[in-house]
């Protein structure tokens, strides 16, 4: 879902999506009504109860894309309107060149490859970043975490494993299931 908040010529989901290696929806009107949608104030993080609603019965994986400086005001228009069930991630570097190296300021491509990622699409999380001169970057910073989250059990368990590769605080996280 994308809100129009960047410059069209930096932002990721444009990009990716000329590319085409994703959907760009510009109205609510036209996105998925059965799947995920990652939104980073949730609270739930996406986890491997999440991955057959996306693989197997066919939900869709949609990115809000909005500017970080307008976050909560964005997820909140878009949240009253949509069914999707909202997950955010866990925590991994950025490797985008406006937030480098700061812990869940992804953008939307990253976001979407990460769960692409996670669910063992592996070859097609690379190509939705492969647009980006520091695609690959991405995945040198975080493929530790990221493989351990993606084999892990249960969305709890993926949630305990980001304090073995983050330097946080359990109450950073109170709340998040």
């Amino acid at each position: 879902m994308w809100l129009a908040q960047d410059d069209p010529k930096k932002n990721t989901a444009v990009l990716a999506s000329k590319r085409g290696n994703l959907t760009l929806h510009k109205s609510i009107r036209s996105i998925p009504k059965r799947g995920i949608i990652l939104e980073p104030l949730c609270g739930k993080v996406f986890g491997p109860e999440d991955h057959e609603l996306l693989l197997e019965r066919g939900g869709a994986l949609v990115g809000l894309d909005c500017s970080w400086a307008h976050i909560e005001s964005s997820v909140e228009s878009v949240m009253d309107r949509t069914r999707l069930q909202p997950r955010m991630l866990p925590l991994l570097l950025a490797a985008n060149p406006v937030n480098w190296g700061k812990p869940g300021r992804l953008t939307t491509a990253e976001a979407l490859a990460t769960v692409l990622y996670l669910v063992g699409r592996k070859k097609q999380s690379r190509e939705v970043l492969g647009a980006f001169r520091w695609g690959e970057r991405f995945f040198e910073l975080n493929q530790e975490p990221l493989d351990a989250y993606a084999a892990a059990r249960s969305s709890a368990e993926l949630v305990d494993l980001q304090f073995e590769f983050f330097d946080i605080e359990r109450q950073d996280l109170e709340g998040v299931e």
